[in-house]
């Protein structure tokens, strides 16, 4: 049987999340997910872009918990951090849009959003664009697709979906692209996003938060100039519809606590450790 090893890959990543402190070996890990331990580190390195060894190190005590628990950066310090050195970058190669009025109203009636699938590190990823952009980006979460199309049309309940990966394909090598801090091919990628005019103050606020970095809802709360409206950021930041180019991981509770995420702690907390160990000083 042919081994989809995006998605091995992607259950050794929550595994390695799972069983981090006990300092897993090479040997544990790759049996884990049925591999020879010289080919998963090479496919593991291949995907993830570091080694599972320095995927470990970038949970223990010495980073992770420096990361996650030691202090939360305010959003202005991730601006002046991440749009002067190396951060993604999202908001230069991503162009954000708000559905017009008359779309709220019609619910999506009259049009085709296309979706598609395509494999990642992290697990299997699902875009959905209208004609006017990307308005879905997120991960199966479980054994079924269904989950996450629900998504879709709690935004666009009347829109006609269509299957249809080869539409998304470009979008999803995007992804991919701006994800390794690289513009991508063309213009930038636009989002068609459908949201009140909080929630789209929220997403655009959370594009500023470059890789590496984090900040609390206070934190946004306070960028935004709402400091009083740490819930209702809460909720926005729960309602994002493009994980990883809207980086919602990024947020996280002033406690140090990681919070929720749509697809999972296990997948925030791989984001957030593979992130900072990348940009990681020396």
């Amino acid at each position: 049987m042919r081994i989809d090893i995006s998605q091995t890959i992607a259950t050794s990543l929550d595994w390695l999340v799972a069983n981090w402190e006990v300092q897993p070996s090479l040997e544990d890990a790759a049996a884990h997910v049925g591999m020879e331990p010289t080919a998963y580190q090479k496919a593991f390195s291949a995907h993830v872009g570091l080694s599972p060894k320095r995927f470990v190190q970038a949970l223990t005590h010495q980073h992770a918990r420096d990361l996650l628990v030691e202090g939360v950066s305010t959003l202005d310090a991730a601006y002046a951090a991440g749009l002067s050195g190396n951060g993604r970058l999202h908001d230069l190669f991503v162009s954000v849009e708000a559905a017009t009025p008359g779309e709220v109203k019609a619910k999506g009636r009259g049009m085709t959003i296309a979706y598609g699938f395509a494999p990642t590190p992290y697990g299997e990823m699902i875009a959905a664009r209208t004609p006017r952009g990307l308005c879905y980006l997120g991960f199966r979460v479980d054994d079924s697709r269904e989950h996450t199309l629900r998504n879709i049309f709690a935004a666009w309940p009347l829109a006609t979906l269509v299957h249809d990966d080869a539409a998304v394909e470009a979008d999803c090598a995007a992804v991919t692209a701006i994800c390794g801090g690289q513009p991508p091919k063309g213009r930038k990628l636009a989002l068609h996003l459908f949201g009140t005019n909080f929630q789209m103050q929220v997403w655009r606020a959370l594009l500023k938060i470059p890789s590496g970095y984090f900040t609390s809802y206070e934190g946004v709360a306070e960028g935004i100039g709402s400091p009083q409206a740490c819930r209702a950021v809460g909720s926005a930041v729960g309602a994002n519809p493009i994980c990883l180019l809207i980086p919602c991981h990024r947020v996280i509770q002033k406690t140090g606590v990681l919070g929720h995420y749509s697809s999972g702690p296990a997948r925030k907390k791989a984001l957030l450790g593979i992130e900072g160990y990348a940009n990681k000083d020396g």
